[in-house]
């Protein structure tokens, strides 16, 4: 399975509005679309906000976009893959993402729901990907077969020596681009390695230890 990128799940059409829309306007697009926001836009389309509807509260009608708005708006390009794009949408606690080009003008929007279609996949496809085609492309030949590999809730946990110590950082990274990955645990070691356990490669995760972004 081909690593999926923001680009290919995110919304074409979105509901947008203007520095100069009235918070009543914002309002009843939130309704109309039942959606929790919506990303602002200059005179050029670039994305200069966003306005949830938590902005809206206690607002007079007559109140701008502009004054109302979240800025800088965080916002995702289409290359993006879209593990990174929810771990974005995590560390922000948004459930939106506007999604802008090279000029930070508006292509689109991936929503939570967007992103976590690409992760309902079973912890047995997951294994199966990591086996047959992640460890086979960055591994030796002679090491596939010392590995073993796990998943459980999208957590891997990969165990075994390798005969490059150098593969195993590697192998972590490798496996943490596989869709459906949450998390990886990493109990590789190399054969001149002495210290039992090596560095975990993902971001922000020790040896031995989980790590949901």
């Amino acid at each position: 399975m081909m690593t999926r990128i923001v680009g290919e799940v995110m919304t074409g059409e979105v509901v947008e509005a203007r520095r100069e829309t009235p918070a009543g306007e914002l309002a009843r697009l939130l309704d109309r679309y039942r959606i929790g926001g919506l990303p602002v836009l200059d005179h050029d389309d670039k994305v200069v906000g966003v306005v949830a509807r938590a902005d809206l509260a206690g607002r007079r009608a007559r109140c701008t976009a502009a004054e109302v708005m979240s800025t800088p708006a965080v916002t995702v390009h289409p290359e993006q893959r879209v593990a990174a794009a929810a771990r974005v949408m995590e560390r922000h606690r948004v459930d939106r993402l506007p999604v802008v080009d090279e000029e930070d003008r508006l292509i689109g929007i991936a929503t939570r729901r967007d992103l976590l279609r690409v992760f309902l996949r079973t912890d047995d496809e997951i294994r199966r990907e990591v086996t047959d085609a992640v460890l086979p492309r960055v591994l030796s030949p002679t090491d596939p077969c010392a590995v073993t590999v796990s998943v459980r809730d999208g957590v891997v946990t990969l165990a075994g020596r390798l005969s490059d110590p150098d593969a195993v950082a590697l192998a972590v990274r490798s496996v943490w681009c596989v869709d459906g990955v949450v998390g990886v645990v990493n109990h590789l070691t190399g054969l001149t390695d002495l210290t039992g356990l090596t560095t975990e490669a993902g971001p922000g995760v020790s040896p031995g230890r989980r790590r949901v972004p």
